[in-house]
């Protein structure tokens, strides 16, 4: 390919970047400042076209997005679409679910359907795995494939443009399907309104051997179909997504929370009875989103001997500092009951000046509340505004450890 003087659709936009003129481009522009990109453009529009020049622009700010996901090493050399970002596997959660499929024994090849820029494809690659990956979006498919090159992952992922639901299976040990849970008006939340359902994807699934499907974290627990075993997966303290496994080597019913980067996880075969609830002790845990989604804070109070502070709120506590990694543990310095002038008088009283301010069960939010605190002072200090036996407290505290970033 010359020269490019009119890019006339985002396929050719992307094809353009991969000729040695959009190569070098993007080269150049690997530390580029986003506040300087008018200066940028006007530069390099002396010497390359404008449309090349705003292509190679636009991926540059996609890998610079990427570096969170993908990691700088892998992120400046991949390539990327605004959507493929957005909703890419991030590197350490892809990495963990292809881990599990070897674990499960017997998986050397898998059907990775609907996958999107690759991102799983390559995890499932670099763990030794053959992958076919097939997305039915001309371009997604062109990215994807790209990025196995650039990552030298070329002889193990093969990929296809292609309609998943026509895509047959059988010869593949193992299926990972990841349908598109975003439309035209944003986040999709009922997943048979995926692309594909999770009815299709979950028969996809119970026709394999083994299969993952990747659903959003939030999906109620009665819509989780029976022979699959639920996990819900965190990193570095948000919940990233929820697996559907299925198949030999995974428990059916059963119900998992994987914490990383510790890679730790709890489990259960069955859902748990609900804990005991009583009186605010000394120490405050704060279960790990992955935890919560999972049902398995019961979990975390029995191994704490603790119990809940309110039958509906997600905070553990007990007499005596537990360690965890599927846990924040606080120190409790204070209990009040909700009262803004009270708490202000508190935080001005030890001299606190940086607040961290966490919530459940409360309306106030938390930036409204450190306004209005006017805090001044070397302290710190973080109060929850929480339920306590139904009513509206507020507990103040410290870090029983550092909290995870």
């Amino acid at each position: 390919m010359g020269r490019v003087n009119a890019l006339d659709s985002p396929l050719a936009s992307f094809m353009a970047l991969r000729t040695p003129e959009g190569a070098a481009l993007l080269d150049e522009l690997r530390s580029y400042d986003p506040a300087q990109e008018l200066a940028t453009a006007t530069r390099l529009r002396r010497d390359h076209p404008a449309p090349l020049v705003s292509a190679a622009l636009g991926q540059a700010r996609l890998r610079q997005r990427a570096v969170a996901k993908f990691g700088a090493e892998d992120a400046y050399r991949m390539f990327f679409t605004p959507n493929g970002v957005e909703q890419a596997t991030r590197t350490s959660v892809a990495t963990h679910r292809a881990r599990r499929f070897v674990a499960a024994g017997g998986v050397r090849r898998v059907a990775d359907l609907c996958c999107g820029i690759g991102g799983d494809a390559i995890a499932l690659a670099r763990a030794g795995i053959s992958v076919l990956a097939v997305d039915r979006d001309p371009l997604t498919a062109e990215v994807a494939r790209a990025n196995a090159v650039a990552l030298g992952l070329d002889g193990l992922i093969e990929v296809r443009c292609a309609d998943v639901t026509e895509i047959d299976t059988s010869p593949y040990d193992a299926v990972f399907v990841d349908p598109a849970r975003r439309g035209g008006r944003g986040r999709i939340f009922d997943p048979e309104a995926y692309s594909p359902p999770l009815s299709w994807a979950t028969g996809a699934a119970l026709d394999a051997p083994r299969a993952a499907l990747k659903i959003a974290p939030g999906i109620p627990h009665e819509a989780i179909p029976a022979r699959s075993e639920a996990e819900w997966i965190s990193d570095g303290g948000d919940v990233k997504e929820a697996v559907l496994w299925f198949g030999e080597g995974f428990a059916p019913g059963s119900y998992r929370a994987t914490v990383l980067p510790a890679r730790a996880t709890l489990w259960s075969a069955a859902p748990l009875p609900a804990p005991p609830v009583g009186a605010v002790g000394r120490y405050l845990y704060e279960p790990d989103g992955a935890v919560i989604r999972a049902h398995l804070v019961a979990d975390i109070v029995a191994r704490c001997d603790g119990r809940l502070i309110d039958e509906t709120i997600a905070y553990v506590t007990s007499d005596e500092p537990y360690d965890s990694p599927y846990t924040t543990g606080y120190e409790i310095t204070d209990r009040l009951p909700f009262n803004m002038k009270k708490l202000k008088a508190l935080l001005r009283e030890r001299k606190v000046g940086v607040l961290t301010v966490k919530k459940r069960g409360s309306a106030v939010e938390p930036e409204e509340l450190r306004r209005r605190m006017k805090l001044q002072g070397p302290n710190a200090a973080t109060v929850f505004l929480t339920r306590v036996a139904g009513a509206p407290t507020m507990l103040i505290g410290r870090p029983v450890r550092p909290e995870t970033s």
